[in-house]
């Protein structure tokens, strides 16, 4: 009931990675953070936040945050790493096109993955 999402653009950024994490871990969760995850993915000022922001709503399933998720995959190399791991409960052709995508970025990491999301291994 503590609403943690409103120190999601503290000053302290550990802190604000913090309530990403939180949030991520709720089993129920309200519009509102769903919505404050989203946004934060794509303009929070540290990449931190958005790659926690990014993981969160993955780790959510949340169907919303799907684009946000999507739209993470083109940021920074760590937000790019967290992002393609966040695709894992979604499917479709834009999910496809991401990881198809992410076999081929400059970072290995990324590439590795997007592998393990394509390939699983058994």
């Amino acid at each position: 009931d503590v609403e943690v999402h409103t120190y999601i653009d503290d000053a302290d950024v550990f802190v604000a990675e913090m309530v990403a994490w939180c949030l991520g871990e709720r089993t129920s969760i309200r519009d509102v953070e769903i919505e404050i995850l989203i946004d934060r993915t794509t303009t929070h000022d540290e990449a931190v936040v958005r790659e926690a922001c990014a993981a969160a709503l993955g780790s959510l399933g949340a169907p919303r945050g799907l684009s946000a998720i999507l739209a993470a995959c083109s940021d920074k190399p760590a937000v790019r790493r967290r992002a393609i791991l966040a695709l894992a409960p979604f499917e479709g052709d834009e999910v496809d096109a991401a990881l198809t995508h992410a076999l081929e970025d400059k970072d290995w990491q990324v590439r590795q993955n997007a592998e393990d999301l394509v390939n699983p291994r058994g």
